[in-house]
């Protein structure tokens, strides 16, 4: 009979795997024992094994795609065996893990039927006709509508590619927008004064006499009025956007009493090569300045002198800026595992446990000099940190209240001491667990720390490797931080956030001499340790530190 092979649970947090490596293929012979795959986990990447003999009959899932615990993976059976039943008992083959396709823009999805007259028309067809659809473009990376602040055309205005539809306001300026279209404006679907969301209809442009109806059928939400504006109050100048332009600031140029009309973008140009615009005439609708006048502007010969034998002054040039082009561009990489499941482990501790917390200064003195002595006689180098997770679990057996996790109905408090000792790898952070740290000697604590970053950093730690801490220790002194919170690794109460040593001033016996203080944050989850209960065990910890012989006892 046909085996079915499901994702298996390889942590206490998994929910899906991702197949990193099939080492059999369709047709090939299995037997009990074998490896039939590599998966990986939020922890590491794992070895798949058979527990049947047989022909892998079929594989459901390819390499690099994620799929859930408990899914159908392959099919073991006999040569030649119909598994197609075994399949269906199952409900079929896992589909591999995938990103859900994205929402079709609203003029691509299927129009509804139109009740008037008109029917409902695709891009191709409006693009073949010549039409284009104007909507309100985003702005801002915070902007979710736009208001018409003004229009600078009417239905039936002629419109060329580079004329100036209509001013929009949003949440961070007045901008405006140009329709790059040529034709005639058919239609104006928001009044002035209204709002339209992004990428609303707010105009069409196309064929004089085209019939629009079709593409309005497609639907659009209805504009929104809002409380006029002081026409004269000041906007910011905002970035350019495409097909779109900010307003300046300041008031264009007067010529003769009347208002320069220029576009910004043209004003910029013209002031970065110390062009006057009183001496450019514009191309565009009503005289209108914009960017292509200013780059064809050739200035007209230098006036003559005033006076026969008198120079003219000379004009004092005016400083020209050279324009400076970055270029945005980033890269984007998939989630791994690891990377998802500390995203959710961590939003859920941090918004589920109400976190508070205890900061204390530690004199290290005795620490750093006991560690010396100590490391003369030690099997193994011994780390500050070994002396941490010592003086941690010894506490720990002092403050059982400390050493406990919250079930919901019940606290549990835990009489032994398993502290977890977070590890940096490539991907994220590790919580390998030294057991039954308060009966193990400082050498036997660091030999299997070392051990472990060893393993975490080969992707070859286990499931019970990682699973059963009371208490987590996280330091990262070694990179140079003085002080920092962590987040609490649930199920544990509390996590010790350890700083890096330095030397500062202190006060010892009267008078001031150099010190090497250490500080430690303790976070704890209030709903099983209260401050006081925090703050007792964070005076047996420090005195445990400053006083290292009492590990050995």
């Amino acid at each position: 009979m046909a085996e079915v092979v499901k994702m298996p649970k390889m942590s206490d947090t998994m929910t899906e795997g991702v197949m990193a490596k099939w080492h059999k293929k369709v047709g090939d012979k299995v037997k009990s024992g074998d490896v039939l795959a590599e998966v990986e986990t939020d922890k590491a990447t794992m070895d798949l094994e058979s527990y049947w003999d047989g022909v892998m009959l079929f594989i459901g899932v390819e390499e690099g795609k994620a799929v859930p615990v408990d899914a159908v993976i392959a099919v073991i059976g006999k040569e030649g065996e119909d598994y197609k039943a075994a399949l269906d008992a199952e409900g079929g083959a896992a589909p591999a893990k995938e990103e859900a396709p994205a929402e079709k823009p609203a003029e691509e999805k299927e129009a509804p039927k139109a009740e008037a007259a008109g029917a409902a028309l695709t891009d191709e067809d409006l693009e073949k006709a010549g039409v284009t659809v104007v909507r309100m473009p985003l702005l801002s990376d915070t902007m979710t509508e736009g208001v018409i602040a003004e229009w600078h055309k009417k239905v039936g205005d002629k419109v060329k590619n580079d004329d100036i539809l209509a001013d929009v306001e949003t949440d961070k300026a007045t901008m405006e927008v140009m329709g790059y279209a040529e034709g005639t404006l058919l239609h104006i679907g928001v009044e002035k004064g209204a709002a339209a969301k992004v990428n609303g209809i707010i105009a069409i442009v196309g064929p004089e006499g085209f019939d629009i109806s079709g593409i309005l059928n497609q639907g659009d939400a209805p504009a929104k009025p809002v409380a006029d504006k002081t026409a004269d109050a000041p906007v910011k100048e905002a970035a350019a956007a495409p097909a779109v332009e900010a307003k300046a600031e300041e008031p264009a140029a007067a010529t003769d009493g009347a208002r320069l009309k220029a576009s910004p973008l043209a004003k910029k140009i013209a002031k970065d090569k110390g062009i006057d615009l009183s001496q450019v005439s514009g191309s565009a609708d009503g005289g209108r300045i914009i960017k292509k006048d200013i780059e064809n502007f050739k200035p007209a010969a230098a006036p003559a002198k005033a006076a026969e034998g008198t120079a003219a002054p000379a004009e004092k040039a005016a400083p020209v800026l050279a324009a400076y082009l970055g270029e945005e561009k980033f890269t984007e990489k998939p989630v791994s595992q690891m990377r998802k499941v500390i995203a959710k482990r961590l939003s859920e501790s941090l918004f589920t446990a109400p976190h508070f917390y205890l900061t204390m200064s530690i004199d290290m003195d005795a620490a750093i000099a006991a560690r010396g002595k100590m490391n003369e006689f030690s099997p193994v180098k011994l780390s500050f940190n070994d002396l941490v997770v010592k003086a941690v679990a010894v506490a720990l057996k002092q403050h059982p209240n400390v050493n406990s996790s919250w079930r919901g109905d019940v606290i549990r408090y835990n009489e032994h001491v398993n502290i977890g000792v977070a590890i940096a790898v490539e991907d994220g952070l590790l919580v390998p667990v030294v057991r039954f740290a308060d009966g193990k000697s400082l050498s036997r604590i660091s030999a299997e720390v070392k051990d472990f970053a060893q393993r975490a950093k080969a992707k070859k730690l286990q499931p019970s490797d990682w699973e059963g801490s009371t208490f987590t220790v996280s330091n990262l002194g070694m990179f140079g931080i003085d002080e920092f919170t962590a987040i609490i690794n649930t199920p544990d109460s509390c996590i010790l956030a350890i700083g890096g040593i330095s030397q500062v001033p202190v006060v010892k016996n009267g008078a001031v001499v150099p010190g090497n203080i250490m500080k430690v944050t303790l976070s704890c989850d209030h709903r099983t340790v209260d401050g006081a209960t925090g703050a007792a065990f964070l005076q047996t910890f420090k005195a445990l530190m400053e006083e290292p012989v009492r590990l050995l006892v």
